[in-house]
């Protein structure tokens, strides 16, 4: 397959930048599901206080069968951030991750500014504008 992903964590911020891109298959989402253990294991926060935020605009259209492993990704307990944010570009990619996100209360916006400018937001505070 041709997936890429890049973890970085900003500990001080309680932050997980994550870089995703291209086509997944189950060998790049196990590589996936370890390098998110490694980059967990750097916060300093409480379990599930971290935000998360999500570079997607290179990801392609995925088979249901990922679509549905990375339902059960976003799923996770143990990793599950305070607030989770995408930056998602204009593709027919978008209409599955927004599936894949469905129930899970993450937001998508099309500029990393609006990302971290709610991420970084009062807890109660809703964006003032998300990408559909």
């Amino acid at each position: 397959m041709s997936a890429n992903y890049s973890f970085l964590v900003e500990p001080e911020r309680d932050l997980v930048r994550i870089t995703m891109g291209g086509l997944f298959g189950p060998d790049d989402i196990q590589g996936f599901l370890a390098a998110r253990k490694a980059a967990h294991a750097k916060l300093i926060c409480p379990r599930n206080a971290h935000l998360t935020l999500v570079d997607s605009r290179e990801m392609k259209i995925q088979s249901q069968d990922m679509v549905t492993a990375f339902q059960g990704v976003l799923a996770t307990p143990e990793y599950r951030s305070r607030r989770l944010a995408f930056v998602i570009g204009r593709t027919l990619a978008r209409s599955q991750l927004l599936r894949a996100l469905s129930g899970r209360g993450a937001y998508c916006f099309e500029t990393f500014l609006e990302a971290e400018a709610w991420l970084f937001s009062p807890a109660d505070e809703a964006p003032l504008r998300v990408a559909s």
